[in-house]
């Protein structure tokens, strides 16, 4: 880790009174926990911390928060922050981004502020949004470049801080299954455990504790999967109207992507969403094949989004089968290479 950016980021800490500290829209596992672990950190360091979700989290991980944070558009607005109404923002911290396109509307707060901005993750797409960045693409997870950052510069990680890194850390690697589970992450992990975590409750708080709506919502979506090129793609796919019927919400959508991956021949997945503003989102999945693995961040990228190699997604524009005929004639080219 970079000592130099460490040091930078602790005197842009301790120079600040104010803090805001966000994520990017459509918070996973990892996002959430480096929201909560950091608010804590910096309560502990007697910061006022503002901690915000530009959109909506999953309900399985509210216990990571004392109360609940506010969702911009819903609970706060863009405005608010700019007139003030929660003081004087010091310093803006973004966990799990770097990138303008994953921020939403709060992307207007950060160009029009002027308000320092302090980066930690661990993503390649990067659009330089940081006076200072802790960024380390290598690391399976943001949860372990703040986990990092935190050893380097000798702050107290408590056992509420330890259970939020280690949320970030368990979901980035699909609990310990996906590619990116190396030696350095069970190491860290080891540690958060010694400091008195315990992954047998925090597994069942994040997936034992799933509503009927969200099932009921992968029901509809099971009866629409289709592989194709010989069983190597697999494609699904949701409307509006699905989660009127069902009562779910978007947030449910979390990790079913993952679901189709259980099929072996599988090699590159994708599900699609169609948005209340009309818009598709697709999430993406790919696993190697021999020695080869499609990198969906590149599909992703082409139409404005990113990711990582193995997990990726982008927004597209309606109908949602023109979207879906879009990411079927690139993945039809990888996979013919």
């Amino acid at each position: 880790m970079n000592v130099e950016a460490c040091q930078r980021a602790v005197e842009l800490i301790d120079g600040s009174n104010h803090i805001l500290v966000t994520t990017h829209i459509r918070p996973d596992g990892d996002a959430c926990g480096c929201v909560g672990a950091m608010a804590r950190v910096l309560k502990d360091r007697g910061k006022t911390v503002h901690p915000l979700f530009v959109s909506p989290i999953p309900d399985w991980y509210a216990f990571l928060f004392e109360e609940k944070v506010p969702v911009l558009g819903e609970d706060v607005q863009i405005q608010d922050f700019l007139d003030g109404r929660f003081g004087p923002i010091d310093l803006v911290v973004i966990l799990d981004t770097n990138s303008y396109g994953q921020l939403g509307d709060f992307a207007s707060y950060v160009r029009q502020s002027g308000v320092p901005i302090l980066i930690f993750d661990h993503h390649v797409t990067s659009d330089k949004l940081g006076r200072v960045e802790i960024v380390d693409s290598t690391a399976a997870a943001a949860g372990l470049v703040l986990l990092e950052f935190l050893d380097q510069v000798g702050w107290r990680i408590a056992k509420e801080v330890a259970e939020a890194l280690f949320v970030a850390i368990a979901t980035d690697t699909g609990w310990f299954h996906l590619r990116n589970t190396d030696s350095r992450v069970f190491r860290r992990c080891a540690e958060l455990v010694e400091a008195g975590v315990d992954p047998n409750d925090l597994y069942r708080k994040l997936y034992q504790t799933f509503s009927y709506a969200r099932f009921k919502l992968m029901s509809i979506m099971f009866d629409r999967l289709e592989l194709h090129m010989d069983g190597r793609y697999a494609s699904q796919y949701l409307v509006r109207e699905d989660f009127e019927r069902t009562g779910a919400a978007y947030r449910d959508t979390e990790n079913l992507i993952n679901e189709c991956q259980r099929i072996g021949s599988v090699a590159v997945a994708a599900l699609f969403m169609e948005l209340r503003d009309g818009r598709i989102r697709c999430s993406m999945r790919s696993r190697p094949e021999g020695r080869r693995t499609v990198d969906v961040s590149e599909i992703a990228a082409k139409f404005g989004g990113g990711g990582h190699k193995m997990a990726a997604g982008t927004y597209l524009p309606a109908p949602i089968e023109h979207a879906m005929q879009l990411i079927f004639d690139e993945v039809a080219k990888r996979l013919a290479e």
